[in-house]
């Protein structure tokens, strides 16, 4: 990392974010030039200019993604781009599909453009497992965002910007996550609501997801989604274990703490996907991960990818869904948690 982040200069958009400040926590780590933390909410930028402590190389901009003028400002003589402003909840874009495609899709567009116009080096483009087979607004204007990022290595011409995904599933502990929901009605001391018993999800950490964000910085040529292989929670074992060990910190006997089934929000679905068959079709695989290559450039880049990515090999892998992916024992999901130190 140190030799793909020493010295240069790096945008963070949506820096204020569970995931964006933990790239900019872990990018100061490796002595950038300069790091610019780009989000348009003061007081949350306020409170992470004390959280991070002084530095002089970090600068911060209040702006929005939909502003290509302020954009363009932020990215001047930027060497990496980490894209991971957007509106995110399902429930939220159901209700304001509006403006969930100004700041998914035209914000995303203005980062490619304003990279265009700067010659950034790379873009790395932050999304979701609600893209594939999206049934919602937000998974929709994600998706779209995914084919602008891919598109724009195709549609680049001589600029020598390289775009690339990372696509990850439910982050554990980022802020207006289901367990951060678990805990706040644990303290509350009122019932904790399930969805469905039945659902699962992808989960990683906030340091896997920012690890993958890095790794797929180094290794990206052009166009790539890369997907990390992450463990399957069913949701009723999550809420448990979640009761069980959180419960004590309140003074509180697990057994005291009730549930209650709300049924689906608006726009959810029951089991999540990471991959489609259609995607399959042309993504490598490594131990640790995914790599859907583009179906939309010449013979000679798709070459050339395969060249790079020699290490992986072709998946055979066709429903890479949280249904038939493995599942975490209740043992499995109390030992993430507390890797992840959640619990």
């Amino acid at each position: 990392m140190n030799q793909l982040l020493e010295g240069k200069i790096v945008l963070v958009t949506g820096g204020l974010g569970s995931i964006g400040s933990e790239l900019v926590r872990q990018v100061l780590r490796h002595n950038p030039k300069q790091v610019r933390i780009f989000d348009n909410r003061e007081t949350e930028m306020f409170s992470l200019q004390h959280g991070i402590g002084h530095h002089a190389n970090v600068r911060f901009f209040i702006g929005d993604v939909r502003d290509k003028n302020r954009l363009s400002i932020a990215m001047e003589n930027v060497d990496i781009v980490f894209h991971a402003a957007a509106l995110k909840h399902v429930p939220s874009c159901e209700y304001n599909p509006f403006e969930a495609v100004k700041t998914n899709v035209l914000g995303t567009q203005n980062i490619i453009e304003c990279a265009f116009d700067k010659n950034v080096g790379k873009v790395v483009n932050i999304s979701t497992d609600k893209v594939t087979n999206t049934i919602n607004t937000m998974g929709a204007t994600k998706l779209l965002a995914e084919r602008l990022v891919t598109a724009a290595q195709h549609y680049r011409g001589n600029k020598k910007t390289i775009f690339c995904t990372v696509r990850f599933g439910n982050v554990l502990g980022s802020r207006g996550s289901v367990l951060q929901l678990f805990e706040d009605q644990i303290k509350g001391e009122v019932p904790v609501t399930i969805t469905n018993y039945e659902m699962t999800r992808f989960f990683i950490s906030i340091e896997q997801a920012v690890g993958l964000v890095f790794k797929a910085a180094d290794i990206a040529r052009g166009g790539e989604i890369f997907i990390l292989k992450m463990p399957t929670i069913k949701l009723r074992d999550l809420a448990e274990v979640a009761i069980e060990e959180i419960a004590p910190k309140y003074g509180k006997h697990h057994s005291e703490i009730q549930t209650r089934i709300i049924g689906h929000r608006p726009g959810e679905r029951l089991h999540e996907e990471l991959m489609t068959p259609e995607e399959a079709e042309h993504a490598l695989e490594t131990e640790e991960l995914f790599n859907v290559l583009p179906n939309i450039i010449i013979k000679e880049d798709l070459e050339f990818l395969h060249k790079h990515h020699s290490n992986a090999k072709k998946t055979t892998v066709r429903n890479y869904n949280s249904l038939e992916n493995q599942h975490l024992t209740k043992e499995g999901v109390k030992a993430l948690l507390k890797d992840a130190r959640l619990i």
